[in-house]
C-alpha cells in the first residue's frame, strides 16, 4: 500500500509526497518511495523515524498495524497535521487513540477507503432498514491468503451498517463464526463467513435471505489502487476541516454511515 500511495500521490494534481517512513530494519530505508513505486523520483528518502515525517507535512496517510496507528495518531496531534488511517483490526484502545488525536486535528478512519464500498455501506443500511427481521443477514468476505485479521474490517463495518439499519446492537447480534452443532439460526442475528486464498484483493457480499427470495449486495475489488485513491482523496479533503473524527461518507458527501 505504501508504494501504491506513492504512485497515486504522483498522479494526483495538487498533491505532493513530502515524507515516508518504514519500520526500523526495513530494506527500503533510505530509498525513494517514488522509485520503488515506479512513478519516478520524488526527492524523498524513506526514514525509520515517523516523528520526523509528521512535522513536515499537512496530512499523514497511515496503512500500518493497530499499535503503530495509535502511536502515529498521537504524533499527528502533536505535530498538528491531519491523520488518515486505513488500518484494520483496531481494538477499543486503538480507537481511543484516534478519538484523542481528533480533539486536536482532523482524523479520518475507515475500514475501507474505496468509494464503491462506502456506497455499499450506505445501501446495506438502507436495505436493512426497509426489510423486517424475517430476512436473515449474512456477510461473506474473501481476501488473499496473507491477510492476518478476520473477519475483515470492511465485513465488520457492513455488519455495523446492517445493525444500524435494523436498529439493533451490533455486538449483541453478530455471529462471527459457526462450528459444530450450532442449533437453528437465531432470528435477528447477523452472521459472518470468512474465506482466504490466492491473491484476492477483496470481495464482500451482504445477503438478505427471506422466505422465497434473497437479495445479495456485492462489491469486488480487483486493484488495490482503489484504496489508495480513496485515502489520498481523504487527505486532501482534510484541508480546512475542523478537528474531529470523520469517516469516508463525510469525505464523499454521503452523510452519516
Amino acid at each position: 500500500m505504501g508504494q501504491m500511495l506513492a504512485r497515486i500521490v504522483a498522479e494526483t494534481e495538487g498533491c505532493v509526497l513530502a515524507g515516508a517512513s518504514e519500520v526500523s530494519g526495513s530494506p527500503h530505508i533510505g530509498a525513494d518511495p517514488g522509485v520503488l513505486a515506479g512513478s519516478g523520483e520524488t526527492g524523498v528518502a524513506i526514514s525509520d523515524g515517523a516523528a520526523g515525517v509528521f512535522g513536515a507535512v499537512d496530512a499523514v496517510i497511515d496503512f500500518t498495524a493497530p499499535d503503530a496507528t495509535a502511536s502515529h495518531a498521537a504524533l499527528a496531534a502533536e505535530a498538528g497535521c491531519a491523520f488518515v488511517a486505513g488500518t484494520t483490526g483496531l481494538e477499543d484502545s486503538h480507537r481511543a487513540a484516534l478519538d484523542a488525536a481528533a480533539k486536536s486535528v482532523p482524523v479520518v478512519w475507515a475500514s475501507n477507503m474505496s468509494s464503491g464500498v462506502n456506497l455499499l455501506f450506505a445501501i446495506t443500511e438502507q436495505v436493512a432498514r426497509a426489510l423486517d427481521p424475517d430476512f436473515d443477514i449474512e456477510i461473506v468476505e474473501m481476501h488473499h491468503k496473507h491477510k492476518v485479521d478476520a473477519p475483515s474490517g470492511t465485513a465488520l463495518s457492513l455488519g455495523e451498517a446492517a445493525a444500524r439499519g435494523r436498529g439493533v446492537d451490533f455486538d449483541s447480534a453478530k455471529i462471527l463464526s459457526r462450528e459444530g452443532i450450532t442449533g437453528a439460526r437465531e432470528r435477528g442475528a447477523i452472521g459472518f463467513a470468512t474465506l482466504r486464498g490466492g491473491d484476492v484483493v477483496g470481495e464482500h457480499t451482504v445477503v438478505f435471505a427471506g422466505a422465497g427470495e434473497r437479495i445479495e449486495l456485492t462489491h469486488r475489488a480487483t486493484d488495490r489502487a482503489i484504496f489508495a485513491r480513496g485515502a489520498v482523496r481523504a487527505a486532501m479533503w482534510t484541508a480546512g476541516q475542523a478537528p474531529g473524527i470523520y469517516a469516508m461518507p463525510d469525505v464523499l458527501g454521503l452523510g452519516a454511515a
